[in-house]
C-alpha cells in the first residue's frame, strides 16, 4: 500500500541531444567559412607573387632604355598593329612644326610639385594611325612660361622618347576638358587638337623640343615605379597562416569541450 501523500520523484532530464552534439561536434559552418577565407587569402598572395614577377621584368626593361638605341616610330607602330606589345619602347621620329605646335595641358604632380604636361600631335606615316600624341615635358605651376604657338611653322624636329600607354582613371578622377586635362585621354586630346586616327600610345619625349623654354622638362618615365608586391604577398600569406592557426585552435577547443 502506498501513502498517497508521498511525493513522486521525476527522473532528471539530461542535456538535449542537439546541445550535446553542438558542444562537441565538428563545426561544419565554421569550417566552410574558414576554407573560403583561406582560399581567398592564398589567391591574393599568389596573385601578388605573379605581379612581382611582372614588375621585376618591367623594371628590368625600363632599366635598359637608357642604353637602348631608339627604333623608328613607323616600324614600332607597325609592330603595334600586328598585336605586339610596344609600351616603354624607345623610339625616334621627325615631327614637322612640333616646337610651335598647338598643345593641351595635362595635370601632373612630379617630385611633389604641381604642374602640367604639354601634349601636341605629330603626324606619322602609318596605314592605321595618322598621328601620335607627343608629351613634350613637364612645366611646374610656379614657372608659367609656355612655348609660342605657330601652326604655320613646319620646321622639322627630331624627337627621341618612350612610348607609354595612357593612364587609367577611376571614379575619383576629374574628367577635365579642352585646355586642361587630368589624364592622357588620347581620344579627348586628339579631338581638342583637331587630329584624327591617333595611335593608342603616347610618345613621351626625352629630348628637349623647346630649348629656349627651359621650364619645360622632358619626363619620359615615372619618377619611381614602386615594387611592393613581395611585401603584399607576404602579408596575404601571413594572414592565411594566422587564419589557419586560429581555426585549428578553435576546432581543438570545441572538440575537447
Amino acid at each position: 500500500m502506498t501513502d498517497s501523500w508521498e511525493p513522486k520523484l521525476e527522473p532528471r532530464a539530461g542535456p538535449p541531444a542537439a546541445a550535446a552534439s553542438e558542444k562537441g561536434g565538428f563545426p561544419v559552418g565554421l569550417t566552410v567559412a574558414a576554407a573560403i577565407a583561406f582560399a581567398i587569402l592564398i589567391g591574393l598572395g599568389v596573385w601578388q607573387l605573379q605581379r612581382l614577377k611582372w614588375k621585376e621584368a618591367l623594371l628590368a626593361h625600363v632599366a635598359k632604355l637608357e642604353m637602348a638605341s631608339p627604333q623608328s616610330l613607323e616600324y614600332t607602330l607597325g609592330e603595334l598593329t600586328r598585336g605586339h606589345e610596344v609600351e616603354f619602347t624607345r623610339v625616334s621620329v621627325v615631327c614637322p612644326g612640333l616646337a610651335t605646335a598647338p598643345y593641351q595641358e595635362v595635370y601632373d604632380l612630379r617630385d611633389g610639385t604641381v604642374g602640367a604636361r604639354l601634349v601636341s600631335a605629330c603626324p606619322v606615316d602609318n596605314d592605321t594611325y595618322k598621328t601620335i600624341l607627343v608629351d613634350r615635358g613637364f612645366v611646374p605651376d610656379v614657372r608659367p612660361a609656355r612655348p609660342p604657338v605657330d601652326a604655320q611653322d613646319m620646321t622639322p624636329i627630331e624627337v627621341v622618347g618612350v612610348l607609354r600607354k595612357p593612364e587609367r582613371g577611376n571614379f575619383t578622377t576629374p574628367r577635365g576638358g579642352p585646355g586642361h586635362w587630368y589624364l592622357h585621354d588620347v581620344a579627348g586630346l586628339s579631338q581638342a587638337l583637331r587630329v584624327s586616327n591617333p595611335a593608342p600610345v603616347l610618345l613621351f619625349a626625352e629630348s628637349r623640343i623647346n630649348p629656349s623654354v627651359p621650364a619645360i622638362t622632358p619626363a619620359p618615365l615615372p619618377v619611381q615605379i614602386s615594387n611592393r608586391h613581395l611585401g603584399y604577398a607576404l602579408t596575404w600569406l601571413g594572414l592565411a597562416g594566422a587564419l589557419a592557426g586560429v581555426y585549428g585552435a578553435a576546432v581543438i577547443k570545441r572538440m575537447r569541450g
